[in-house]
């Protein structure tokens, strides 16, 4: 079984081709210890429907499903781009519905992410602007593909993630947990921000994290486009009068392997 690794502001994943996984071989896989080690993985195959270049599904390390994620999208757009497809545009299925990426270089691409929204199914009690408290904290619920909690704190640096993460994701308020930004402005057009994941725990980098605290800076009169500064990097997030959301940012491959006969025995006796 094949794969190729790839890496978006360090946030890494595993890409495999038309294959089905198990959520313990999704375990497996991205254990650092008795697997490859990864972020997430991404499954490419086929679409089912006309006009898609492929479909794309992602999992986290505790083999669960995602909706959706930034980096993780960027990594399987530019894997399509040298493997599967010329277009410098084209259109990838995701449980979270079309997006539409255009690559700008070998190593960049702009994502069309969609209109986020401030209430969802993923936060049911929630008022029409989307606000509430949560573990002590103020935050903004986005709906950008999947569910985003950020918070606006003094300084994100100063927090213990391990500590805080966990409660808010669990928290029930979310039916079906949440991912969790916590951020600060550093100007009006740039904010600083620490992401905790759904299913993964604090990461490097999130696209979809950062594309969640961007909105809220917005939706409190930030300019835009916002600059988010990550651990990983930094990622541009354009969001628009409609909250129509389009990230910028980049991914590389780190290398090509496949799985060896005696690891997916193993993978597949349990």
């Amino acid at each position: 079984m094949r794969f190729e690794k790839w890496q978006a502001l360090g946030n890494d994943y595993l890409i495999f081709e038309e294959v089905e996984l198990s959520p313990n071989a999704v375990r497996r896989i991205c254990d650092p210890h008795f697997g490859p080690g990864a972020d997430g993985v991404l499954v490419l195959t086929k679409p089912d429907a006309p006009g898609y270049v492929a479909r794309l599904r992602i999992f986290n390390p505790d083999g669960s499903e995602a909706e959706l994620s930034g980096n993780g999208a960027r990594e399987a757009i530019l894997y399509l781009r040298r493997h599967w497809t010329d277009a410098d545009t084209f259109s990838i299925q995701t449980l979270a519905g079309e997006i539409r990426p255009t690559i700008l270089s070998a190593t960049t691409c702009r994502v069309d992410m969609g209109r986020a929204s401030l209430t969802s199914p993923n936060y049911p009690q929630g008022p029409p602007d989307g606000t509430g408290e949560v573990a002590g904290y103020r935050f903004q619920h986005v709906a950008i593909g999947n569910p985003q909690c950020a918070i606006r704190v003094e300084d994100p640096d100063q927090l213990d993630l391990q500590a805080i993460g966990p409660q808010i994701e669990h928290a029930d308020l979310f039916p079906n947990r949440t991912n969790v930004s916590f951020w600060r402005e550093i100007a009006p057009d740039a904010i600083r921000a620490r992401i905790f994941e759904r299913g993964v725990g604090e990461t490097l980098s999130s696209g979809t994290g950062a594309s969640g605290a961007a909105v809220a800076h917005v939706v409190r009169g930030g300019e835009t486009p916002v600059t988010v500064h990550l651990d990983g990097g930094e990622l541009t997030v354009d969001v628009d009068d409609s909250l129509h959301v389009d990230l910028t940012g980049w991914a590389k491959p780190i290398y090509r392997a496949e799985l060896s006969e005696e690891f997916l025995n193993d993978m597949e006796a349990e």
